[in-house]
């Protein structure tokens, strides 16, 4: 293994971004020639969805320090459409991004990007390795084996140093808070642990860019909001320090919320690197992530991820205006709606990426990445979306009350049924068995229709649209779970006795069309 120091691998350069181009062609970019062609690719590549989420953060903080970099004035909204219409100011990207290249060396003997070079010399690390699938949240690491994954510690297969850096952004904002017992024995979580991140995806990278883009910093900042290549190289009592707080978003997006130090090989590819904790994040709750949205938890505000078995339509509302306060939308949403307010754009539905990484605690859960094309009158108009809010509540309060019906008649069929037993046995039954994933999988299905008809302000039809939908959709479901009870005799029963309160629910929540009304909720 070499530890040779010396400059290599350029990221202004060097083909290391998977990017697809609008004539459908996947390619791997430099950064210049990624913001040179913005406006001729529709998107980033990466198919990891927490490596997905940092290379655009990587991006935005790039264009956000280059139009601050020098600028004679601070730009505003009508530069955002500008840029949306016309494309980037690529010229003062280039100049920012070589005015800064000696620190966008991936391997630098002071400045490697993203990393702690301070390692290769501290007491704590310097004799210390670990294998690069310490920082891929996909690869088994210690004693944290995934299934289909037969990766040793002691053994670990070369990689490219493009995609060491791909694993490398993703860790760095995902990674869960737990133990580190290198400098401390434990660390804070990165800045976009258990967070179902939002991103509004424009036409191509340029207008994307300008959608999620944050606002000028103003003069009376207290600290410069700089991202990790523009401050002086981490040290070992800063790692060892408390939490600290990040100065805006372009901290938070290159937040180095650990210590990592890439080793390469004499053939330039990683096997090891150098771990330690990190410039741990302090949270301040005046302050949250730009690409988190948070709904009512049961004390407070709680960010959105993504749960086992949960649509993540269901939380739609907390990604529209909420004059109550119940909800928070991810800043980002708000970037986006102050552009699409300085014109006309021909855009009438907003897509949305939203893709993230679930953990509880230091155990990862599962990771997703869906896509979501909102209405954009749903993100500007608070009466639409107070709409919108009030028909997915429907769907819970229905869903809620059939089934505590179901568990009615589920533990009806068991020999002890009144007992307290049976019917934790039955509420076992119905959370593992068909009629959640079948309801809400149903219901989905008229979801784009719905969306359309409330950005469209036709109401009354969204709302005969949606009882209509949910009434099928709660049939269906009960039917699956009575297929799985079989035609025994306590089954039959217990079919026959609760199938009358659960019409008596459909009856409540979705009547039919002659008296439909949105129910206050």
């Amino acid at each position: 293994m070499s530890e040779e120091t010396s400059k290599d691998f350029c990221l202004l350069d060097e083909r290391w971004l998977p990017v697809r181009l609008t004539d459908g062609r996947s390619v791997e970019l430099g950064l210049l020639e990624t913001f040179r062609r913005s406006s001729e690719i529709a998107a980033l590549g990466e198919t990891s969805p927490p490596s997905l989420v940092a290379q655009y953060r990587l991006l935005l903080a790039i264009t956000h320090r280059a139009l601050s970099h020098d600028a004679p004035a601070l730009w505003t909204n009508q530069d955002r459409a500008r840029w949306y219409r016309e494309g980037l100011p690529v010229e003062r990207i280039r100049d920012y991004l070589e005015h800064w290249l000696e620190r966008f060396w991936l391997f630098h003997p002071r400045y490697p990007f993203m990393q702690v070079a301070a390692l290769a010399s501290a007491e704590e690390t310097k004799n210390k390795r670990k294998p690069w699938m310490q920082i891929a949240l996909a690869s088994a690491s210690g004693n944290a084996p995934l299934l289909f994954d037969h990766a040793r510690d002691d053994a670990p297969v070369r990689i490219r140093p493009a995609e060491a850096l791909s694993l490398l952004l993703g860790y760095l904002q995902f990674t869960p808070g737990g133990l580190v017992k290198t400098l401390r024995d434990s660390d804070k979580a990165g800045a976009l642990a258990n967070t179902a991140a939002i991103v509004p995806i424009g036409e191509t990278l340029a207008k994307t860019l300008c959608l999620n883009l944050h606002p000028a910093p103003t003069g009376n900042e207290a600290a410069p909001d700089l991202p990790a290549w523009e401050r002086e190289p981490l040290t070992i009592p800063q790692l060892r320090g408390n939490p600290v707080l990040a100065t805006g978003p372009n901290d938070r997006y290159t937040r180095q919320s650990r210590a990592v130090l890439l080793l390469r090989e004499t053939d330039g590819n990683i096997r090891w690197l150098r771990f330690a904790a990190g410039l741990a994040l302090g949270e301040d709750v005046q302050a949250s992530d730009p690409m988190a949205s948070f709904r009512a938890g049961q004390n407070g505000l709680v960010r959105l991820t993504f749960t086992e078995g949960r649509a993540f339509w269901r939380d739609l509302p907390a990604l529209v205006p909420n004059p109550s306060g119940n909800t928070q939308a991810a800043a980002v949403l708000n970037y986006a709606i102050g552009l699409y307010k300085e014109e006309t754009f021909d855009a009438i539905f907003q897509p949305l990426l939203v893709a993230g990484l679930a953990s509880d605690q230091a155990k990862l859960l599962r990771w997703r990445l869906e896509q979501i094309a909102l209405p954009a009158a749903l993100l500007e108009d608070a009466d639409k979306a107070l709409y919108l809010r009030k028909l997915v509540a429907l769907a819970e309060d229905l869903f809620k009350s059939a089934s505590n019906v179901m568990v009615s008649m589920l533990a009806a069929t068991q020999p002890t049924s009144s007992s307290k037993d049976a019917r934790n046995r039955a509420r076992d039954l119905l959370q593992t068995g068909p009629f959640t994933s079948s309801y809400f999988s149903l219901a989905e299905r008229a979801l784009p229709q719905l969306l359309s008809l409330l950005g469209e302000g036709n109401i009354e039809t969204a709302n005969e649209l949606w009882c209509e939908t949910l009434r099928n959709a709660a049939r269906k479901a009960w039917d699956r779970v009575l297929i799985g009870l079989g035609c025994s005799a306590p089954a039959l029963r217990a079919e026959a006795q609760y199938r009358p309160r659960f019409y008596g629910v459909l009856k409540k929540y979705v009547p039919q069309p002659e008296s439909t009304t949105v129910k206050e909720v």
